[in-house]
């Protein structure tokens, strides 16, 4: 128990130095660049693609109108069906969500990873480093700094992302009217949850690598290589048969099980979570046994 009030209190205590100092708005506002980007980029294409259709109606003298839409929902159909890998479930209930969500939300989960690094890859080494931590491990557990720590991070990484992501929605509801306010708030909290489920190992991954060195650069630079390794895993695993040796090794990779996050199946939704639970378990317990080993 006294253990769970520490972890409470450091909780508390960081996430307060955390959101009164400039990174949360330097991090809230490169999330928002970045997601703003995909968006322009995402409009931009989807307008010169009708546009051209509608030029080249117009000179065979065709219904621009019922063609153009027909275009529309044939592309919304492929890109659909490209990003949940033609699973029939997930692109019924994905159905009513405008494709700048989707193609937002696939984009943000290549690039949240390299994200969480940045957010918080000193949040224990800027500590061990001039062995500042000593000072709050003499009043509280090993394990007790780290998981609040760990948890600081996350509820931050929490929050940016829900801005984010009803800044999003807002903005595919204003594109779209027919994006009703019922379908916009089940969405926002699939998507939102989605998106946590998917950081929270990441985030795990950042305190192991923090807690294995003492200077916090080295920490961002072997957290963006363990990045790299997972990418790697997930990308060979996919480029061979399953009939290969190869074919397991994505298994190993986190990303791999984020195929299913928005499925609307239990099962699949729950094997996923699980996925990552024990990814996040396994790199916290790391960390956990490399700070207690370590002299502070």
């Amino acid at each position: 128990m006294d253990g769970l009030k520490e972890t409470v209190v450091i909780w508390g205590a960081e996430l307060r130095r955390a959101v009164r100092s400039g990174r949360a708005i330097v991090l809230l506002g490169l999330y928002s660049m970045f997601s703003a980007l995909v968006l322009l980029v995402v409009g931009w294409f989807a307008r010169e693609v009708r546009a051209a259709v509608k030029a080249k109606l117009a000179e065979a003298g065709a219904d621009a109108a019922e063609a153009s839409a027909r275009l529309g929902e044939e592309m919304r159909k492929g890109v659909l069906g490209f990003l949940t890998s033609n699973d029939t479930a997930m692109m019924e209930a994905l159905a009513q969500v405008p494709m700048e969500v989707l193609v937002v939300f696939k984009v943000t989960l290549f690039f949240l990873p390299a994200y969480v690094a940045l957010m918080g890859f000193d949040q224990l080494s800027g500590e061990v480093g001039p062995r500042s931590i000593r000072y709050l491990t003499v009043r509280a557990r090993r394990s007790s700094v780290l998981l609040g720590k760990f948890l600081t991070q996350a509820s931050m990484l929490l929050g940016l992302v829900l801005v984010i992501d009803l800044a999003v929605f807002l903005y595919a509801r204003l594109a779209n009217p027919d994006f009703g306010f019922a379908a916009l708030s089940l969405n926002l909290l699939k998507f939102w949850l989605a998106a946590i489920v998917f950081s929270l190992a990441y985030v795990a991954l950042t305190t192991l690598c923090s807690a294995l060195f003492r200077s916090p650069a080295v920490s961002l630079v072997f957290n963006f290589i363990m990045l790299f390794v997972f990418w790697l895993l997930d990308t060979v695993g996919r480029a061979f048969g399953e009939d290969s040796a190869f074919h397991a090794l994505r298994y190993l990779s986190p990303s791999y099980y984020a195929g299913n996050l928005l499925h609307p199946g239990l099962a699949q939704f729950g094997a996923s979570g699980a996925a990552y639970a024990a990814f996040a378990t396994l790199f916290l317990m790391s960390a956990y046994v490399t700070l207690r080993a370590r002299d502070l």
